[in-house]
């Protein structure tokens, strides 16, 4: 056989090979066959041979070939271009199989530690990453540059954050790139304030920053809330003239936005020659997350006019811009639009569930819940706090076991999701024992908002010593937020001694909460502790702080209408201000007595409840009344918290207008229907419990003609309704008259048959004429 003369020219040969004129897979396979048949295959020449396979992709023919020269020391430059083609090809695991097969003869050098520790990043494989780094140091490459700044970047990426400070201390040299790997690792960490450390460290050694540094450093200003720092950055990129592109750009409007500076954020952005969807959505966010909700969405709908597609990051963001301002109709669009251009994942998921039943409707978040297939952890702790913002603790509890039994565990955020709904529904005992299997049976430690709610659930349920004991008893020092919650429920359940003491701790704490001062001075207000007030408002007033004006809003037709107390702004002013009148009156009627005790000022009983009758959420009741259709249902979106009194006065309303009032405050919905709350009076603490003999005798200094106002106790078909029995005579007769006999049975004329000089005006007398009345609770009494 005739075989060409190059065979014979090993050199002539391995320039060929590393030719592109034998980078095709058919081409070399036919030099291949030529050589074994000439017999001309070196271990040398089949070396190259497995390159120029590596090279051309076909990286089976390049392992079987270097198979043949197993014995030859000289191969691991083919072993390394293997491993590397790998790599390229996005193939870790591949790559890290190769290095572990290694001949004996073959002997890894830097570059082969090197592919091995990078593939083990990928793969996020530290158990894997620390075998390769014990090979090279017994080979002698402890101090290599670049076997340890790949095992540096092995730790940093994984979190490994102790491990990679000792090689990086160890290291003999350490460049540009070593030095951004550790601070890009805090970062990632979640450890900024060493990120920013180490960037000092960087500055003192005088290694020079470029742009990547400078993300790090801003992204760590970001995360420490540090924007004095992070200005610093950004005039540091200014005048040594430092590129300014998209991603340094975004960087910056991240850290201003999330840092409230959203005016600057502004400015930033409005300069940056080119947006991508990253810079788009950062902004979005920023606006989104610092309340302003209404100029996120307009940003949403600029990006998209700019002809930029949103991705997910700006769906989330607009989504949660729907949920803040209840926006179901705009919230629809958005989640139709995912349907049409995205793949629904969890992450979209979650957003739009919680759009849904932030804007009321919880029916479709469950509906929703229940097409996702593939639930993580995430969307099982959003639907429970759905239920549990609706006050369906129940449904909670029975989601939290339904998830236990598919083999997720729960983490602090579920327990804190679950331990909220069981508080808004007052299942104090299921409470109680779900806070201890956390503890002893999923060995999670409580945090804050663990305290939080336990606390709340107490108070609120009327144990309020119990939850007090319990702060006795907590190792560490509880915080202004755990005093906080049981403040709150010595305000609901009149406890005002312990609350006094209490209020006086919080102030200890120095707490700049206006909030929370507020809520304070409300409890000195409830004392009449005047002098207390004006102390608390002054702190306020000397901190610069303000109390957040209420305000409720409406969606009617695609368009939202807001309102604040006493508003004179709307169009439509006089009409809801009539509107509002009419329908106090008709509840007088019905007999509602305004609760002047929620109007923490020192004013005259007739300005108090003219100031009741104003609140934002009647304004935007009767706004939908006067332009909705009979039977719609009303949507409310109020900042704080419903005022007891105006939770009552909605009950009344939705019986006369025979309409269902959803209201969502900061805390949870109320859903009210035909004179009743979903939340069953539970949120605003227990009412103390007393019979009816109580409830007369309470009020014995009033002599015949005297009234008590009792509330039925529950099951009732109208337990917010309140029943106001009058007597003729002797309380103590009424009292025993109550007491065995039920309203009037089969009568019409609204008197108790036991007793005829005892009569009741209660407002639904007509459909339910036989209330129980032996656990009756006072509500007003003269």
């Amino acid at each position: 056989m005739h075989l060409p003369v190059f065979l014979d020219d090993p050199r002539r040969l391995r320039r060929l090979l590393s030719s592109s004129s034998a980078a095709a897979p058919r081409a070399l396979a036919r030099l291949h066959a030529l050589l074994i048949v000439s017999s001309s295959a070196t271990h040398t020449l089949l070396s190259s041979l497995a390159a120029a396979y590596a090279r051309a992709g076909d990286l089976a023919a390049a392992e079987s070939t270097l198979t043949a020269t197993a014995t030859a020391s000289s191969s691991i430059a083919a072993w390394n271009g293997i491993i590397a083609a790998h790599s390229r090809r996005g193939s870790p695991a591949s790559a890290l199989r190769v290095f572990r097969a290694l001949p004996p003869a073959a002997r890894p050098d830097s570059t082969t530690f090197t592919l091995a520790l990078s593939a083990c990043a990928r793969l996020g494989d530290l158990r894997g990453g620390e075998s390769v780094r014990d090979r090279a140091f017994d080979a002698g490459y402890k101090d290599d540059v670049f076997v340890c700044s790949s095992l540096l970047h092995l730790y940093a990426k994984w979190g490994a954050m102790g491990d990679a400070v000792k090689v990086f201390d160890r290291m003999p040299r350490r460049d540009r790139v070593t030095w951004s790997t550790m601070l890009a690792g805090f970062v990632s960490a979640g450890q900024p304030l060493e990120a920013i450390g180490m960037y000092k460290r960087m500055r003192e050694d005088g290694v020079d920053v470029d742009e990547v540094v400078m993300i790090g450093v801003i992204q760590a200003c970001t995360a420490a809330k540090n924007v004095r720092m992070g200005a610093s950055v950004h005039g540091h990129l200014l005048r040594h003239g430092m590129r300014m592109d998209v991603v340094t750009a975004t960087s910056l409007v991240d850290m201003y936005a999330k840092n409230g500076l959203l005016d600057v954020a502004r400015r930033v952005f409005g300069l940056m020659m080119h947006r991508n969807a990253v810079s788009w959505s950062t902004m979005i966010s920023g606006f989104a997350q610092n309340g302003q909700s209404d100029e996120a969405l307009r940003l949403f709908r600029n990006m998209q006019d700019s002809g930029i597609q949103p991705d997910s990051g700006a769906l989330v963001s607009a989504l949660l811009a729907c949920s803040n301002i209840g926006f179901l109709k705009l919230g629809r669009s958005i989640h139709g639009f995912i349907l049409r251009r995205f793949q629904f994942n969890c992450v979209l998921g979650t957003a739009a569930i919680d759009m849904y039943s932030k804007c009321g409707s919880l029916a479709s978040a469950q509906m929703l819940f229940n097409m996702i297939g593939a639930r993580d952890l995430i969307l099982w702790n959003a639907m429970i706090a759905c239920c549990g913002a609706h006050g369906r603790g129940q449904d909670a509890l029975t989601l939290f076991q339904e998830m236990n039994k598919t083999g997720i565990r729960p983490d602090h955020a579920t327990f804190a999701s679950l331990l909220s709904a069981l508080s808004h529904s007052g299942l104090v005992e299921e409470g109680k024992l779900w806070f201890d299997r956390m503890v002893n049976d999923f060995k999670i430690t409580p945090a804050e908002k663990h305290y939080v709610c336990l606390v709340d659930l107490l108070a609120r349920s009327g144990r309020v010593e119990e939850a007090n004991d319990l702060l006795t008893s907590m190792k560490a020092e509880p915080t202004v937020a755990i005093w906080v919650a049981l403040l709150s429920g010595c305000l609901n359940n009149k406890k005002l001694e312990l609350g006094e003491s209490i209020a006086d701790r919080i102030l200890e704490l120095q707490p700049d909460d206006v909030g929370v001062l507020a809520l304070v001075s409300n409890l000195y207000a409830a004392t009449q502790n005047w002098d207390k007030v004006r102390q608390v408002r002054k702190l306020m007033k000397d901190s610069g702080s303000k109390k957040m004006p209420g305000c409720s809003s409406i969606e009617i037709r695609g368009t939202r209408h807001a309102f604040v107390m006493e508003d004179q702004s709307h169009p439509q002013r006089e009409d809801i201000v009539s509107k509002v009148a009419k329908l106090d009156l008709l509840m007088r009627k019905m007999g509602y007595i305004p609760r002047t005790e929620f109007v923490y000022h020192d004013l005259e009983e007739e300005v108090k409840e003219q100031q009741l009758s104003y609140h934002s959420e009647r304004l935007a009741i009767a706004f939908g009344l006067l332009n909705t259709s009979p039977g719609t249902r009303l949507v409310i979106i109020k900042n704080l918290r419903v005022c007891g009194d105006c939770h009552d006065a909605i009950k009344y309303i939705s019986k006369i207008s025979d309409r269902e009032i959803i209201v969502r405050d900061a805390k949870r919905f109320h859903h009210f229907k035909d004179g009743a709350c979903s939340c069953r009076d539970y949120w605003r603490g227990a009412i103390r419990r007393s019979s009816a003999t109580q409830a007369a005798t309470s009020v014995r200094h009033g002599g015949p003609g005297g009234v008590v106002v009792v509330r039925c106790p529950s099951p009732s078909p109208f337990p917010a309704v309140g029943i106001i029995c009058r007597w003729e005579n002797d309380p103590e007769v009424a009292a025993k008259a109550l007491l065995p006999s039920r309203w009037g049975a089969r009568r019409r004329d609204r008197m108790n048959p036991r007793l005829p000089n005892l009569h009741c005006t209660c407002p639904m007398w007509e459909q339910h004429p036989a209330w129980p009345v032996r656990n009756a609770t006072p509500l007003v009494t003269n």
